[in-house]
Formats: C-alpha cells, structure tokens, sequence
C-alpha cells in the first residue's frame, strides 16, 4: 500500500465522527475511550499523561488553531519523522494505559481492548495481534506495535497495519 493511500485511511480512522475532518474533540475520543475501557480514572498518572501527550500531538497536528485538521492537512502534516516526534509518544501512551502490568507487552485481550477503543473492529484487531505476534507467544511489544504503525504510514509493508487501517476497517465500522 504507498504511503498516501495509508495516510488516508489512518485519517479515516482519526476522524471519528466521520464528517471529514479530525477535530479536537476527534482526537480526544481516542483516549477517552481507551480510559473508559480500561476502567481508569480521570485523575489516574497513566491517564494523565495521556491526554498531556495528546495534548502536544494535538497542539501539533492543529498548527493553525483552527481546531480541525483537514485531510489535506494531514497529509501534508504526517510522516515518519512526525510519527518518531509526536505520534509515537502519545500512541505510546495509549499502549500503556492498556498495559495492566507495565511489563512493555500486551497480550491478545489487552490488545483487542486498545484497538477496538481506538476504532478497529475487534475481526481487524485481532488480525492485527496474530500479524504482530510473530513468534506465537501470545504477546505484542510496544516498539513492535508502534513499528508497525510507523511502517504503515512510511507506506510500507505492514500487515499488521493493513489490517488496522484498511478499506474493510472503515466499512465495518460505517466509515467510508
């Protein structure tokens, strides 16, 4: 897959309301949603820390204050060394909130948590966990996963990303 058609469809799975933009309140969803599925609270540390995260990525990705991101925008906005800067660290974040026992992996549950939370259905998140548990032990590291988002918006060869950020994602999620 080249890297704008990737871009496209990460944009997709951003703008969670569909309306063809990534707004502030988009972004936020994110992790609002990964914190109430992982049952923290608001004042938790690892939840503070990922919405200051999201907070940087967010003043970031909306440069002009305008509060929305538009397609355009983002393509012109992401690549690798963005990802490396600011979106690395607050899907990192994210990770981490899922991460029960702080131990730098997931396993397959964990997993499904993050990225149904995230907006995949749990088909493609599980798709996802069996492409990056490469050695069948049950669990997905933090720089694996992060490498393979990386590596998808690169426009490289990501099956894990395919499968995250695919056409048939955002059909089975009613966004197209």
């Amino acid at each position: 897959m080249n890297g704008i058609v990737a871009k496209r469809l990460v944009f997709a799975v951003l703008d969670t309301d569909g309306d063809g933009v990534i707004s502030r309140d988009d972004y936020f969803t994110r992790i609002d949603r990964v914190t109430l599925a992982t049952g923290r609270g608001d004042d938790d540390p690892m939840v503070v820390h990922a919405r200051a995260a999201g907070e940087r990525a967010w003043a970031a990705m909306d440069a002009d204050g305008d509060g929305r991101m538009t397609l355009d925008e983002y393509l012109a906005w992401v690549g690798v060394e963005v990802f490396d800067t600011i979106c690395s660290p607050a899907l990192g974040a994210l990770f981490d909130l899922v991460d029960t026992d702080a131990d730098g992996v997931l396993d397959r549950p964990e997993f499904i948590v993050l990225r149904t939370a995230l907006g995949n259905p749990p088909g493609n998140a599980e798709a996802a966990f069996d492409a990056l548990d490469a050695d069948g032990d049950g669990r997905v590291s933090r720089h694996d996963y992060l490498m393979s988002i990386r590596t998808h918006i690169a426009g490289e060869h990501s099956p894990a990303g395919a499968v995250l950020y695919s056409p048939e994602t955002l059909e089975t999620s009613g966004r197209e």
